[in-house]
């Protein structure tokens, strides 16, 4: 399946909800909407900063992990980045793909 890095940073509403709440709590409602969704969390992490969530995780699609990501950004308790994660074996496969490229003025 897939893997995707989650990176989340919360509204005031969303943090909020945190003080309410508590960090262990928002991990399992995560794993739990993660698995609901197909999906598998391996990783889940407060942080310092700009984004106040990482997470890992792989769903079975894009569409799965998309779903997920929209309910909450749709909250408005959090905004959401997400990015594609790629395993070295994937690489491996990716350069061994031939592609026809031009470089612009070449």
């Amino acid at each position: 399946m897939p893997m995707y890095l989650v990176q989340a940073s919360y509204t005031a509403e969303g943090a909020k909800g945190l003080l309410k709440d508590g960090g262990t709590k928002r991990r399992a409602a995560l794993q739990q909407m993660t698995e609901k969704a197909g999906g598998k969390l391996h990783g889940f992490y407060f942080a310092f900063g700009d984004t106040d969530v990482y997470l890992i995780a792989e769903y079975p699609d894009q569409a799965s992990a998309a779903a997920v990501c929209l309910q909450v950004g749709a909250s408005g308790a959090a905004r959401v980045k997400t990015t594609v994660l790629i395993t070295p074996e994937e690489v491996d496969a990716a350069v061994k793909k031939p592609v026809a490229y031009r470089a612009p003025g070449a």
